[in-house]
């Protein structure tokens, strides 16, 4: 069977990292604002087809660094992080005036590795990003560059873009870069290399034409895509390279212009629940009744009134099991509770939680998106 790109108009949650070469004129360490509006304009063109749409932007410390007059080259820790600074204020004005010329609206979220990498951090993240999406409003991300030191932080926005990708369950990733793809040798030095426009999977062979950095702006480099590619098709979502140096660049993309797929076998609902279901630690565990079980079952979240006991000492965001009423292990999930406050709502209504812990907290002990039942 031959195998063949995907439709963007088939996804239904969508991220798109931008580079710093391409935000930023190298040169004249200006904002190329006429090739922003036409990337706004793709990006209004996915939101009115249906889809959800995230960016994840560089361009915080090349904005900040012209506006404090640093010089070109490699900054010192403490002026790289004053750049950020000074630019992800800029850098967020870009995008929300950008945007809102094209009636959307735009929040900022800033993270660290930490945040994508700690659960309890995770999961609080992704409701932030699944609330914004819910609002229709359009997430504008980047690493906290003012905060994040060399031992803590990604460095590159193409592995921070496929971490978002995982966390907030898009289908695709797209990787807009100075390079139309991925080729089976550095194009700049052997002109004998060839364009590679699909790739099933990513294996040995692949991970050897990783190449260099192309630019002083950009931190990334082909080694970093092939890396994004493997994180963002084990959660489940496709990803492609274009060239993002072109006015209209996913119009392109949706052209069939050069650009490189990379395909997942399989979708960001199963690649969660096999993460839930086999690599994480159970900390506690959840005991239910027969008409919880029932509702579960039938694709519902589990709520405090089914919980007839809580075993375990487990944090907001661990993983926990899922007991029935005989005791048997029915599914495992991402708590939103901690053990002491998830044992004061067990076996009440959604309604009782504010009287009984103080605040309102979620609806769920665990959502049916951070649920793996035995059997699925």
């Amino acid at each position: 069977m031959t195998l063949k790109a995907p439709s963007l108009s088939s996804f239904r949650r969508i991220v798109v990292k931008v580079g710093s070469s391409l935000l930023v004129d190298p040169k004249e360490a200006a904002v190329k604002r006429h090739w922003l509006s036409r990337l706004a304009d793709d990006l209004a063109t996915l939101h009115r087809g249906g889809a959800d749409v995230l960016v994840v932007s560089s361009g915080a410390v090349a904005l900040g660094r012209s506006v404090l007059g640093f010089p070109s080259g490699a900054l010192p820790l403490e002026d790289s992080q004053a750049a950020a600074a000074v630019g992800q204020i800029a850098l967020a004005r870009l995008w929300a005036e950008a945007l809102a010329d094209r009636g959307l609206i735009a929040g900022q979220i800033l993270v660290t590795f930490g945040d994508t990498e700690e659960r309890r951090r995770y999961l609080y993240a992704r409701e932030c990003l699944t609330r914004l999406l819910a609002l229709r409003a359009v997430p504008i991300i980047n690493e906290n560059d003012t905060v994040a030191t060399a031992e803590i932080r990604y460095g590159d926005n193409d592995r921070l873009a496929a971490r978002v990708a995982t966390m907030a369950s898009a289908d695709l990733l797209i990787l807009l870069s100075d390079v139309d793809g991925l080729y089976t040798a550095p194009p700049a030095s052997d002109a004998s290399a060839a364009h590679i426009p699909l790739v099933p999977r990513i294996n040995a062979e692949i991970e050897a034409m990783a190449g260099g950095a192309a630019s002083q702006y950009s931190r990334g480099g082909m080694r970093t895509k092939i890396e994004a590619a493997k994180i963002a098709s084990t959660g489940g979502a496709h990803m492609v390279i274009a060239d993002g140096r072109n006015e209209a660049p996913i119009e392109r993309i949706s052209r069939g212009e050069r650009c490189t797929w990379f395909l997942t076998p399989s979708n960001p609902v199963t690649a969660r629940k096999k993460w839930i279901a086999g690599s994480l630690e159970p900390r506690g565990a959840a005991h239910i009744d027969a008409g919880a079980e029932r509702a579960l079952g039938a694709g519902g979240s589990l709520l405090p009134a089914g919980v007839t006991k809580i075993e375990g000492s487990f944090a907001r965001g661990d993983c926990i099991l899922i007991r029935n009423s005989s005791g048997s292990e029915i599914g495992r999930g991402l708590v939103t509770y901690d053990a002491a406050d998830a044992a004061k709502i067990l076996g009440h209504s959604t309604k009782e939680i504010e009287r009984l812990l103080g605040f309102k907290g979620p609806d769920e002990i665990i959502h049916r998106d951070d649920m793996a039942l035995s059997g699925e």
